[in-house]
């Protein structure tokens, strides 16, 4: 097992170091100065190379990517260009906003997905199987960011249950923290619990038909016993893969979500560092977000190995 892990995390940690130059190169390409963008169009020449030489856009690229990347390593994220703060700073108060958003969002799909697909496959051939597959194609179609502002219309301006945007800050109480985040976690996760649903029905469909339910079966058990003691849980197996890819899917999908309700969280961030030319919170933000998706693969790919001994020789 720590042979395996051990090459599980080499892997990943490879994926990782050209995931940090792919996401170097892109942005060191895209056009625009920091500096022109912190200074204004009318800046002197003499004060934006000052600045450039400051902020050391002035050295080669191989070396700015060798002096982020060593210090990344290390925990330092580098200096904010717009607000002259450590990015590590920044994006440890951002995260407390991001990372409980997207814990909700991910207790609510399971909460809601588990039952509805058990009782689809439970139901399969009726109408009720009928009318679930139906009803998540459509979660699946509709994008997150308009749900976002129908959920925003409905429960916030016009019912008036929950605020419209922004967040007190936990500092105010749990209660009113969660109020805030609750529209956002609803809009993250219905889309996300449409295809939780569906990978369930038929992961659950399948174990139905194995050789272990029909030996269940014969030695007396109800099909209730059968569904919960023996089916559901060989099926949710694949079902934690997907599980994983949604967290790590929701920390990096909360860009569009906490712009339209105004959260503070890494989403914003990020939208705010690409509109001022704010290059190292972009990289150090995005880099971050990267890991912890090649995080969550490695302790999913762990969690496989311990069920299943086979692929360990892989």
């Amino acid at each position: 097992m720590l042979v395996y892990a051990a090459k599980r995390f080499a892997g990943l940690a490879a994926t990782l170091l050209v995931a940090t130059a792919l996401v170097f190169l892109v942005l060191e390409v895209i056009p625009g100065d920091p500096a022109q963008v912190m200074l204004g169009i009318n800046a002197q020449e003499d004060t934006l190379a000052a600045l450039r030489s400051q902020m050391g856009l002035d050295r080669p690229a191989w070396l700015r990517y060798l002096d982020w990347i060593t210090g990344f390593a290390s925990g330092d994220l580098g200096t904010s260009y717009t607000y002259s703060v450590p990015v590590a700073d920044l994006v440890a108060a951002r995260i407390t906003v991001s990372l409980p958003l997207a814990l909700l969002a991910l207790a609510l799909s399971t909460l809601i997905a588990i039952p509805v697909g058990v009782y689809a496959a439970s139901k399969r051939g009726h109408w009720q199987d009928s009318g679930i597959m139906a009803l998540t194609q459509v979660g699946i179609a509709i994008p997150n960011f308009w749900f976002a502002m129908l959920l925003v219309f409905v429960f916030a301006v016009t019912l008036r249950l929950v605020p419209s945007g922004g967040f007190p800050g936990w500092e105010a109480g749990i209660w009113p923290a969660l109020k805030a985040l609750m529209l956002p976690a609803v809009a993250l996760a219905l889309p996300q619990a449409a295809i939780l649903a569906r990978v369930m029905r038929s992961s659950l469909i399948d174990a139905l038909h194995e050789d272990y339910v029909r030996t269940a079966r014969a030695k007396g058990l109800t099909r209730t016993a059968v569904l919960w003691r023996h089916a559901v849980r060989n099926a949710l197996i694949p079902v934690l893969t997907i599980l994983g890819l949604q967290f790590s899917f929701l920390i990096a999908g909360t860009i569009i979500i906490e712009n339209v309700f105004y959260l503070p969280g890494l989403g914003r961030l990020i939208f705010q560092a690409i509109t001022q030319r704010d290059l190292i919170v972009v990289k150090s933000v995005v880099v971050l977000l990267v890991a912890s998706v090649i995080l969550v693969t490695f302790l999913v790919d762990l969690a496989y190995a311990l069920v299943d001994p086979r692929l360990r020789r892989h």
